[in-house]
């Protein structure tokens, strides 16, 4: 065993991987992070916005989908310098940690969306939440490489496993501890949507919670030199500048990223309007919806 949770398979003593423990607390962070997505993005919340908050569904459809292209832009202009700094083989548990915080902080102000909130300031405080929990996933999926060594497959198969398991106990937990009842359980106000909008706070309490093993045990391996972060974000802007000139040279990428680029965005549509069309077409209430999101899933 290699100090801070690292082991090797190398009879030069090279450390090869982390060890179980550190690999499965990374791997948790898609159990956490997965009820992001899942209730506030796709299912509880995104619904509530458009049949509570705005003026009438189709207006409340329209604000949404500006609400994602928006976020999705600040995501497409940022994510590849972040992705370029997290290259440079510094630490990356603090820019996780940072971001996580950013999206769990917005997550917990949705819980005073009410139904007479403006629209702007609700939309605001949800693209900001889906900015922090994006770019904290840059930095976590960068972690993998030196995490997993030859085992990348294996453990990137685990965490996504892990995601669809934790999107869906949160869900289970939201349907049958506060909608289903009506928040009978914790004394909640059904006509104020107390029910419904406590399932919001418990995105965040579990983002937060199950992060933590990442953060406390999973070990920041750096690969090169220590480096300020003001250093870090010089080198991987002059990266990404030096991969755009020579991106010739890369057609192969190019072309992989292309087709996935077009792949994801039919998942995000999936994604982003998957409740707001339960909800507006198919006239269904909160607990229809998450129960159509538990199908989704465990499908």
């Amino acid at each position: 065993m290699e100090p801070g949770g690292v082991t090797s398979d190398d009879p030069s003593g090279r450390p090869d991987r982390a060890s179980t423990p550190a690999l499965l607390s990374w791997a948790l962070f898609d159990w956490a992070n997965s009820a992001f997505p899942t209730v506030i993005q796709t299912f509880v919340f995104a619904a509530y916005f458009t049949r509570r908050v705005a003026e009438n569904e189709t207006a409340g459809s329209a604000a949404w989908g500006t609400a994602v292209g928006v976020a999705g832009g600040l995501i497409a202009l940022s994510a590849p310098i972040l992705g370029a700094i997290a290259d440079q083989g510094g630490r990356r548990k603090p820019w996780i940690a940072g971001f996580t915080g950013l999206c769990v902080f917005a997550t917990s102000l949705l819980w005073f969306v009410r139904p007479d909130t403006p629209v702007v300031p609700a939309l605001a405080v949800f693209v900001v939440g889906m900015v922090g929990f994006e770019l904290a996933s840059v930095f976590y999926n960068a972690m993998l490489p030196g995490l997993a060594g030859s085992a990348i497959g294996r453990w990137s198969g685990w965490a996504w496993g892990l995601g669809y398991a934790g999107g869906l106990a949160c869900l289970l937990i939201s349907l049958f501890a506060l909608v289903r009842p009506e928040g009978a359980w914790l004394g909640l106000d059904p006509e104020h949507y107390e029910h419904v909008r406590a399932t919001f706070l418990l995105v965040a309490v579990w983002f937060s919670l199950f992060s933590l093993p990442l953060l406390m045990v999973t070990p920041d391996r750096r690969r090169g030199p220590r480096r300020s972060p003001t250093e870090a974000v010089r080198r991987g802007i002059r990266q990404l500048a030096g991969s755009l000139r020579r991106i010739r040279d890369y057609g192969h990428i190019v072309r992989f990223l292309a087709a996935r680029m077009l792949y994801i965005d039919g998942l995000a549509t999936i994604f982003a309007f998957g409740g707001v069309y339960a909800a507006g077409t198919f006239d269904m209430n909160e607990e229809q919806v998450l129960a159509f999101g538990i199908a989704l899933n465990v499908s």
